[in-house]
């Protein structure tokens, strides 16, 4: 991840606190900070399909935050000091989790839309909608995965040997 092209040329970058299911993002995010790059976090909103992006002061910041009912940390509900990425310079890249993908881009999430509904909102950013790379277990590529109107391709997935 850390020698990706996109990567290297990224400044505002958003990456998800992965859960235990999901492609370790600890070693990136202290990357991202020791490359003097801007990271930021999503915060869902609960029973909805809201999400923002949300600027992470340092790696030492995400012990602070909150636990979810999913158990990972994201800043609270009543947190408005920190930058949401959309109301500043938009983001350059995000990475993103999922539980199945397809070599067409397709991505299966966890059924909630957050973020397809956040890419919709990029779009809309003067900066444009910033490049997605989900980060994935080989296991977790299929021949096809189900998919809407509403669901927005990604780039690229990385994975071992891709």
């Amino acid at each position: 991840v850390i020698g990706h092209p996109k990567y290297q040329e990224s400044k505002r970058i958003a990456i998800f606190l992965s859960m235990p299911d999901e492609i370790q993002t600890e070693e990136i995010i202290k990357d991202i900070f020791k490359q003097g790059k801007e990271c930021f976090i999503p915060r869902y909103k609960p029973d909805s399909n809201h999400m923002d992006m949300l600027k992470l002061a340092s790696v030492e910041d995400i012990s602070s935050l909150p636990l979810t009912s999913w158990n990972i940390h994201q800043p609270s509900d009543d947190d408005n000091v920190r930058e949401e990425a959309l109301s500043g310079g938009g983001l350059d890249l995000i990475f993103m989790p999922g539980l199945g993908f397809d070599k067409k881009g397709n991505r299966l999430g966890r059924g909630k839309g957050y973020y397809d509904t956040y890419l919709e909102r990029c779009v809309q950013h003067p900066s444009g909608k910033p490049y997605t790379i989900a980060l994935a277990f080989r296991e977790q590529i299929c021949e096809s995965v189900p998919v809407t109107e509403n669901d927005v391709q990604i780039d690229e997935i990385l994975y071992e040997d891709c």
